[in-house]
């Protein structure tokens, strides 16, 4: 199954008949930037939908589970819906931050069992590269029948990935940027550090430097390198279970299936009980 979508042949589906078309979904979202909404009035792919990732891709009543919580089978109906998905849809996901965010749609949507979704390649920035027009305002679809069935997409838990980083039969895979890995800055979760025995791999280094994904050898090649090889268990987090998304897609496009630690190290760093690591390697700095 296809992940990635190039502008162009984005262009050219979104010029088909409106039943052909596929729904367009604008995840504008980062940390510093939590509300993409601004933005996305002010230029957005023509006919997307701006999904709230706070509000719609997590469940922040569910407590003790990370920043970002997977939301429940129900209210991401709901999210669908409001989208204007009906079942059997293709839907296209794009952000402006090289797919970091829209990543977490992607994954959400796989779960959720729809079968042809993807990311948009470089992302916002390589549609206007290619001269591609926007639209400003809001977008409010008619509202969609698609209905949400969890369980497409391997996920695991606190212990699961505690268990898959204290043994050598896999590999856990930390998508953060690789001084939050170390320990030495952390910008929002209570300790700074890494899960013991998790291996730095972060998510910008999937990209090139126009933001696009790496061929899909360049990312065999770069997952090899961390230790994977396609035999044994792989998984990844970051701070919250957003960008750990994004690694799971470039996982995929390498012929890797991989699982989601959605609380990540959110919730992992919110157990006192639970060692950190600080430091470039994965069991840590001696003390």
């Amino acid at each position: 199954m296809a992940i990635l979508i190039e502008p162009a042949e984005l262009a050219e589906r979104l010029g088909r008949p409106e039943s052909t078309r596929p729904v367009v979904l604008d995840v504008r979202w980062t940390l510093a930037e939590p509300d993409g909404r601004a933005a996305f009035r002010a230029g957005h792919i023509p006919g997307a939908v701006y999904v709230d990732l706070d509000a719609e891709l997590a469940d922040h009543t569910v407590t003790g589970a990370g920043r970002h919580p997977l939301p429940s089978e129900a209210a991401f109906t709901r999210a669908m819906r409001r989208w204007g998905l009906r079942n059997g849809d293709a839907v296209v996901v794009a952000d402006d931050a090289g797919g970091t965010s829209a990543a977490r749609a992607w994954w959400l949507l796989r779960h959720a069992g729809v079968t042809d979704v993807r990311i948009l390649d470089g992302a916002l920035a390589a549609w206007r590269a290619a001269g591609l027009p926007l639209e400003q305002g809001d977008v409010e679809p008619e509202p969609g029948d698609a209905t949400a069935h969890f369980g497409s997409m391997p996920v695991i838990d606190l212990d699961e990935a505690d268990a898959l980083a204290s043994t050598d039969h896999g590999v856990l895979l930390d998508a953060r940027a690789g001084e939050r890995y170390r320990g030495e800055v952390e910008p929002v979760d209570p300790r700074a550090g890494h899960i013991p025995g998790a291996v730095s791999a972060p998510t910008v280094d999937n990209l090139d430097a126009d933001g696009r994904f790496r061929p899909a050898a360049e990312l065999r090649a770069r997952f090899a390198a961390l230790g994977i090889d396609g035999a044994h268990p792989v998984a990844a987090y970051c701070g919250s279970g957003v960008t750990a998304a994004h690694e799971v897609a470039a996982l995929a496009m390498a012929g890797i299936d991989a699982a989601l630690y959605p609380g990540s190290f959110s919730q992992w760093s919110n157990h006192p009980e639970r060692p950190v690591a600080t430091g470039p390697r994965p069991e840590g700095d001696p003390d």
